[in-house]
């Protein structure tokens, strides 16, 4: 009984010590306080701090109204921090889980903005180009009277307009090394596919070009005549002009009038 006792004592003391020496745990923070938290750093532009508390409010209040802006904030935070992936990733959920938000439009906006702030220069891939073309689409279809609509739609042009020169800057490379037929792969989808572009002229030329050099004088005559009925003042045309006027005098030349 003596041992029973004393191990009780001991066990009480020890009890009542750790209890005095333990500091009172902090009250949780509500979804609303660490909400403002994570705004706060995202106005002080501690963008990826901002993102990380902006996912304690989805992880540690999941079934707040607070969880639901912090998703999308979370994902703005992590544009302006230019971690693209990760923003991309956090808005597709925000996409898929709330699709009849009142932010919906901008989820879709701001993923756009994530492709299109990542093109490179048009003689590199454009990969980026073309999901920004995709996604700026999507923003136009489905949300033609949102804010957005218009600046997406001016995007796309210049998207289009991108990806055009990339056709044309590869066309040009094959043009120089006499990869005449691939060179003219890369101009007719210019012709066929980025009509409203600036770089349709000079594709136009090119083709009456390439089609004059492979000895096909008719598609050579087509391409000029369209390139001359569009752009009548254009320089491409002039110099277009110039190479079928100098075909068709070799020509009667090689077959003169009896």
């Amino acid at each position: 009984m003596k041992h029973l006792s004393l191990a009780f004592v001991l066990f009480l003391s020890l009890g009542i010590i750790s209890g005095c020496s333990s500091t009172p745990e902090p009250e949780a923070e509500t979804a609303e306080e660490l909400y403002n938290q994570a705004y706060k750093k995202l106005e002080e532009t501690s963008y990826k701090k901002a993102a990380e508390d902006f996912e304690r409010v989805e992880l540690e209040h999941p079934y707040s109204k607070w969880a639901v802006k912090a998703k999308l904030m979370g994902a703005y935070s992590f544009y302006k921090a230019k971690d693209y992936d990760s923003a991309i990733i956090a808005l597709d959920r925000f996409i898929k889980f709330h699709p009849g938000n009142q932010d919906i439009a901008y989820a879709y906006y701001l993923k756009a903005l994530c492709y299109y702030d990542q093109i490179k220069p048009v003689s590199k891939d454009q990969g980026n180009t073309e999901q920004a073309l995709i996604s700026l689409q999507q923003v136009v279809m489905r949300f033609p009277d949102s804010e957005y609509a218009k600046d997406a739609a001016l995007k796309i042009v210049l998207a289009q307009d991108h990806l055009a020169g990339h056709e044309m800057e590869v066309g040009r490379y094959y043009l120089s090394q006499d990869n005449y037929l691939s060179a003219l792969n890369r101009f007719s989808t210019v012709v066929n596919n980025y009509q409203t572009t600036s770089q349709i002229e000079e594709a136009l030329y090119r083709q009456v070009e390439i089609y004059t050099i492979i000895g096909l004088p008719e598609e050579a005559a087509t391409a000029g005549r369209v390139l001359a009925y569009n752009y009548p003042k254009s320089p491409w045309t002039a110099k277009a002009n110039q190479i079928l006027r100098t075909e068709s005098t070799k020509d009667n030349a090689d077959h003169p009038v009896d």
